[in-house]
């Protein structure tokens, strides 16, 4: 039986701690789903379909990662493509306040499904999609924060 994971966000945009997240999680599970949320309540900067574009672009070449969309429960979704696992990406503290949280309403509506957690590594910690979208708003040096697909992206939008 194929282990299926799935590494749910919003990604606006794709920066490189998320990105560092897939790159690690892609090896631990045969297929890794990396599900955008459509979240109009958030205000997004970028589409659903733009950001769903960027991130097939970082990962093209992999094989064993498909990008989705989703607008329902995380908990039906990974019932609906048979995924046990949930991949959450962490920072800071109030990053692991929240993330249990979820934890807990998730494993309450069903106990089958995990979520695993993975440290960005130290270099990626203070990256945030707000910071990013902030400092390209103000015209600052984005690169070391995203890639250079994304980097341009930002530079069209502002």
């Amino acid at each position: 039986m194929k282990k299926i994971a799935i590494y749910p966000g919003t990604f606006d945009p794709l920066h490189k701690g998320h990105i560092d997240i897939i790159r690690r999680a892609v090896g631990l599970w045969d297929e890794l789903y990396i599900a955008v949320a459509d979240s109009p309540h958030k205000g997004t900067l970028f589409s659903l379909e733009e950001r769903k574009a960027m991130i097939q672009n970082e990962f093209e070449e992999s094989k064993n990662i498909k990008v989705i969309s989703f607008n329902n429960l995380l908990i039906d979704l990974a019932s609906s493509l048979s995924a046990r696992i949930l991949v959450r990406g962490l920072r800071v503290v109030s990053d692991f306040e929240y993330e249990f949280q979820m934890l807990g309403m998730n494993r309450t509506m069903n106990p089958d499904i995990e979520t695993v957690f993975l440290m960005a590594e130290p270099q990626y910690q203070p990256i945030s999609s707000n910071f990013v979208k902030d400092i390209a708003r103000l015209g600052g040096d984005i690169s070391k924060f995203t890639s250079l697909n994304v980097t341009n992206k930002l530079k069209e939008k502002f």
